[in-house]
């Protein structure tokens, strides 16, 4: 099983009270498991206007999620991705609704529409005022009549929730709402299709492909596009949002719909703001799952035009698990390193053979970029050849600004570079190495004793030993034999990279996490860049 569920009919319904149990006693449910499946605020009181939506589960947080102070007053769940039953409808409109009336708030799906609709009716027949919107915020196909409802009902219900809250009657929470559908516009992209519990994965997304304008059902979107980044997909679902919006102020709402990392979340928020609509952006909510499609690796967009009052009550607390708050969009603030970071450099100097030595040795960790980030994937986290490759380019971006022409200060700047710009334990060790080999050089050492005490620095402080399997296997044995010329030193780095693919535990590094089995037989990643380094020099 792929999924942490237990039986697929009752994973609504604990979910629902798994939900309960956290929410520290301020939403409840209706009786009626698991026909009638409808949360409430557990404080209300039927004074002031209700707010009731829902639909098919599998959204989470929404709809339950948002049932709160501010908000809505209930949420009806039906199965994953099916629309809850007339009854379940009818029951949550009758357990929340006073005589102040209730607003229907229904993404636009014909079960929705339906169920909703004719409960409704029957609650009408009741004796209750309930009036009812439909939200059809989706841009995908802009010709469509019937655009489907997506992450642009959360405007409505945090528009119209606050109104309610602030006692507005039924009619202006109506035309509130009606007057947000209006003004909102969504369209999601996905690298891959969601998962439907008990059903098996349609894998229709060719790998390098995205699909552009799909829904929250895992439908599929309107079409497939290459997929080129995050800069190129907010591009492209962008440009879909700004054939239909007016170049006034706005609010968006970035939206995951269940399997992008909070690193992607937020590499695409910044992307937007950057984008051609980003200049007509003034608030901003999320980024955050609030709208989800299960674990779908997609996210979405939405915008509304804002119209005087609307900052207000979008900003306005709300008491609910997953509304992430709006806030405003404002220049990053940048502080200044505090005192004693801010590095001391030596003065720039030019030195053309040390420049292309560098270079050379630059160019060559490039070159074994993808080989050694596949040797690090099978016993670490795949990286090591994308940090040494990113090391590189920094170190040639600021070749011109290097001592190359005093290699004692070289030393010395090149561990500073490394410290600033080469991430994890890798980027401290060697910046470690270069200092101390400056130290090591300043005080009267040749090149190979400085390198040497540079290493012994580094094993001091790291706590790596030969036969650790770790990068001290090859370079160790290569700096010993660098007196014999830099063909020793290469085969003598070589002999040592592959001697850790014979070492089944590691006492140093990542890889002391990894069993034996995954070791046997793979160079450790950071010895075969020390050896390819050196066979480099040697050719």
């Amino acid at each position: 099983m792929k999924q942490f569920i237990n039986a697929k009919e009752d994973m609504v319904t604990e979910a629902i009270d798994g939900a309960i149990a956290a929410s520290g006693g301020a939403i409840a449910r209706l009786d009626g498991y698991p026909h009638i499946r409808v949360v409430v605020r557990a404080d209300w009181t039927k004074s002031k206007v209700a707010l009731v939506s829902g639909g098919g589960s599998g959204h989470e947080p929404a709809h339950v999620g948002f049932v709160g102070a501010g908000m809505l007053t209930a949420a009806v769940c039906g199965d994953v991705f099916a629309s809850p039953s007339v009854d379940a409808v009818l029951a949550g409109i009758l357990a929340v609704t006073g005589p102040a009336g209730c607003l229907l708030i229904v993404k636009n799906y014909t079960g929705d529409r339906l169920n909703f609709g004719l409960a409704a009716e029957r609650a009408r027949a009741f004796g209750l005022s309930v009036s009812m919107v439909i939200v059809d915020d989706d841009v995908a196909l802009p010709d469509l009549p019937q655009a489907r409802g997506l992450a642009g009902t959360l405007f409505v219900h945090k528009i119209a929730g606050a109104m309610a809250e602030n006692g507005a009657n039924l009619e202006a929470c109506t035309m509130a709402a009606q007057r947000v559908i209006n003004a909102s516009r969504s369209i999601g992209m996905s690298l891959d299709t969601c998962t439907v519990p008990g059903s098996l994965k349609e894998d229709r997304i060719p790998h390098g492909m995205a699909e552009l304008g799909l829904g929250i059902h895992g439908e599929a979107g309107v079409e497939q596009v290459a997929s080129g980044g995050a800069r190129d997909a907010l591009a492209k679902v962008t440009a879909k949002l700004a054939a239909t919006m007016p170049k006034t102020p706005h609010v968006a709402l970035v939206n995951n719909l269940g399997a992008a990392s909070v690193l992607e979340m937020s590499i695409l928020t910044h992307e937007l703001l950057a984008s051609g609509i980003g200049g007509h952006i003034r608030l901003i909510v999320g980024p955050a799952s609030m709208m989800t499609a299960l674990d779908m690796h997609g996210f979405s967009v939405s915008v509304m035009e804002l119209s005087e009052g609307d900052q207000a009550l979008l900003a306005q607390p709300v008491q609910c698990q997953g509304w992430p708050g709006c806030h405003k969009i404002q220049p990053a603030k940048v502080l200044p390193l505090p005192d004693g970071l801010s590095p001391i450099r030596a003065p720039a100097s030019a030195h053309a053979p040390t420049k292309a030595f560098l270079r050379g040795c630059c160019a060559a960790l490039i070159a074994a970029e993808d080989d050694l980030n596949l040797l690090d994937a099978k016993s670490g986290d795949g990286d090591t050849g994308s940090t040494l490759a990113g090391a590189a380019r920094a170190l040639i971006e600021a070749m011109d600004t290097l001592p190359l022409a005093d290699h004692t200060q070289l030393y010395r700047a090149i561990g500073l570079e490394l410290s600033q710009t080469m991430g994890g334990s890798s980027g401290v060790l060697l910046a470690i190495f270069f200092a101390a080999a400056g130290d090591a050089s300043a005080s009267g050492l040749p090149m190979r004793e400085a390198l040497q005490a540079g290493l012994a620095r580094m094993r001091q402080i790291g706590g790596a030993n030969p036969g650790d399997r770790t990068m001290v296997d090859a370079l160790l044995p290569a700096l010993d034999a660098l007196d014999h010329g830099l063909g020793h030193a290469a085969k003598a780095a070589r002999d040592g990279a592959n001697y850790t693919a014979t070492l089944t535990t590691a006492k140093a590094g990542r890889s002391t996490y990894i069993n034996a089995d995954q070791l046997s037989g793979h160079v450790d990643p950071g010895a075969e860049a020390v050896a390819r380094l050196f066979e480099h020099l040697a050719s």
